[in-house]
């Protein structure tokens, strides 16, 4: 009975884990930006008690033998970076991106991040930061002056000054993009990470060579979907459950074992 027990708390621990990550995808259902995860399962180490293909005979071998599993873990995290919905919002310094990229962030330490959180703002010396603060990648200052503030498509950042109607060009928003965004590192604070897995960055104008576009007055919201997030919470319930059961009931074969004996 002690392998279904111990078969049976790896299973439990596992479906933790999976509720953990689901609960994150729901806590952060109206974060900008977020991208939801998706925990993966892998069965552990078999134990084998008779070779598949042995000769059981000199004329004849096993069909498939004993093997017997040993349980369960969390292998990884997915993250799905598939597009959120876009929202039109009433601030000129909110952006979103339709299609791939993420902005680039400067962050306090030297170093680069990368968000697909649009959510931007000015500091005291009129440079668009992050609502953390950080400042946007490559660095745009807006004169205290400026009237207008636009942005195109391309990431063109233009402004128009008291008496002087022409638009003039202050900068160019550069989004980067990687081979396998999947393997960024989440870092919180809607940021993420450039690591081995992901590949080195790749820097282009939006718009072009596959690069999303700019949106100006739009953000992009959590590609969280509530229905299908309750749905997985359900059936991780039930699976803990049934894990649950098989801990109960070697536990009573057990009892039995020690109380008849």
């Amino acid at each position: 009975m002690l392998p279904a027990l111990w078969v049976a708390k790896t299973g439990l621990a596992a479906q933790d884990t999976n509720l953990t990550t689901i609960s994150n995808n729901l806590a952060n259902v109206s974060t900008t930006g977020f991208k939801r995860d998706r925990a993966e399962f892998q069965d552990l180490l078999y134990q084998i008690k008779r070779q598949p293909g042995a000769q059981s005979t000199q004329d004849s071998e096993l069909p498939s033998g004993l093997q017997v599993g040993t349980g369960v873990r969390i292998v990884g995290t997915q993250k799905n970076f598939a597009a959120g919905s876009l929202q039109t919002t009433d601030q000129p310094l909110d952006m979103a991106i339709n299609g791939r990229g993420f902005f680039q962030i400067m962050q306090p330490d030297g170093t680069t991040a990368y968000s697909r959180d649009g959510t931007f703002h000015l500091d005291s010396n009129g440079q668009i930061v992050t609502a953390s603060g950080f400042a946007l990648e490559p660095a745009i200052v807006v004169p205290a002056d400026a009237q207008t503030f636009t942005v195109g498509q391309d990431g063109t950042v233009s402004v128009t000054i008291a008496g002087n109607p022409a638009a003039q060009v202050i900068g160019n928003v550069q989004t980067a993009d990687f081979i396998n965004p999947a393997g960024l590192q989440s870092q919180g604070g809607n940021l993420f990470l450039e690591t081995a897995s992901s590949g080195a960055p790749q820097i282009g104008t939006p718009g072009l060579n596959g690069f999303g576009l700019t949106m100006q007055s739009m953000l992009e919201t959590s590609n969280v979907s509530t229905v299908e997030e309750m749905v997985n919470m359900i059936t991780t319930q039930r699976a803990y459950e049934m894990n649950s059961k098989v801990i109960s009931t070697a536990d009573q074969m057990l009892s039995f074992v020690t109380q008849n004996l």
